[in-house]
């Protein structure tokens, strides 16, 4: 699957995807930081990356409705520190085989993922 990392995010979280077997992106890797929503919501969908992010206007289902996008990731956590956003991480790599994400918004918390299509 192929990913694109919010610049809320560490570029160095990619790794974590490409060790996985994943194909990842920074927004920051690819000079997009400081784009409007819109527009790095719209290179996703070119490039057929779900999105991760810190953003929590992504999980507005009506300005960004999950269908129209490769997948939504987006990470509701008590703390941003890096290894937190780490164990959240694994646990999206965990659950990628077990559920799609293909048109989906993924909303993961710190004990568990709540998953709208």
């Amino acid at each position: 699957m192929k990913f694109k990392i919010d610049e809320n995010l560490s570029p160095s979280l990619a790794t974590m995807f490409e060790a996985a077997g994943h194909d990842a992106h920074s927004v920051v890797q690819q000079a997009l930081g400081g784009q409007p929503d819109e527009r790095i919501i719209d290179v996703c969908s070119r490039e057929q990356r779900a999105l991760i992010t810190l953003d929590l206007d992504f999980s507005n289902i009506l300005t960004y409705p999950p269908a129209k996008y490769p997948g939504i990731v987006v990470f509701r956590l008590p703390n941003q520190a890096h290894v937190t956003v780490e164990a959240a991480i694994h646990r999206v790599l965990d659950l990628l085989p077990q559920e799609s994400l293909t048109g989906m918004l993924w909303i993961v918390e710190e004990r568990r993922v709540r998953i709208r299509d």
